[in-house]
């Protein structure tokens, strides 16, 4: 570990040993929320940052008692009880559309892991804070971009679409097989959002690897096909 840092991890609780700590959270949890508010997610740079500082309260506030105060207390105790209380403001970030989409999984998981960085902060394990948090800088920023080509080109997906008519299904189940899709399910409902179309949600598997976009481009030529997502 850096030894020169050590000074600030050892002794009483002072003034210097505080605002480094509480700093250096605000930094990290700040920039583990850049990626989520560059993507309009409910929880971003602001939240991420209060979570964060949050956590390194918890753990400062532990190691005051026990240090400066002489309490006989558990320092790990406030702090296991972030790492379980985060969970609750996580998952109020994750939600289930009518479409069947899970969304909030990766804000919920980027919460989490800055309450736990937080906490690397607070007890003084700077290099643990920083290495984590340039890890989750390169797993939201670099990955994201390794994960959509896995995603656009796997055999299995869901694609959602809205049609006027429903003569227009048989059309869509046809050309879906003509382009080799096999059908798992499919999910009808009687209409769209605003009450105008039907819809359908198709589980498929393609023979081989390839864009979905090729295929919910065919399927948006179809006339009275008025929308195509994949989910």
């Amino acid at each position: 570990m850096l030894q020169f840092l050590d000074f600030l991890r050892t002794g009483e609780i002072g003034w210097l040993t505080v605002a480094v700590r509480l700093v250096l959270a605000v930094f990290c949890g700040g920039f583990i929320g850049l990626e989520r508010e560059r993507k309009r997610r409910p929880a971003g740079f602001r939240t991420h940052i209060l979570i964060c500082l949050g956590a390194a309260m918890t753990t400062l506030t532990s190691q005051f008692l026990a240090l400066n105060l002489g309490a006989n207390t558990d320092t790990a105790r406030l702090g296991a009880q972030v790492i379980a209380g985060v969970g609750f403001i996580g998952a109020g970030t994750i939600i289930v559309t009518k479409r069947r989409q899970v969304k909030g999984l990766t804000t919920a998981a980027g919460l989490w892991t800055a309450a736990i960085v937080g906490l690397c902060c607070g007890a003084g394990f700077f290099e643990g804070a920083v290495i984590a948090t340039l890890i989750i800088l390169i797993v939201e920023f670099a990955f994201v971009k390794l994960e959509y080509s896995i995603f656009n080109t796997s055999r299995a997906f869901n694609i959602f679409v809205e049609y006027s008519e429903a003569q227009n299904l048989g059309v869509i189940v046809d050309v879906i097989k003509k382009n080799g899709g096999y059908i798992k399910d499919i999910e009808i409902t009687k209409s769209s959002s605003d009450g105008t179309n039907a819809c359908a949600i198709f589980s498929l598997k393609m023979p081989k690897k390839q864009p979905h976009q090729m295929l919910m481009t065919t399927i948006m030529n179809v006339e009275g096909v008025a929308n195509v997502e994949e989910l």
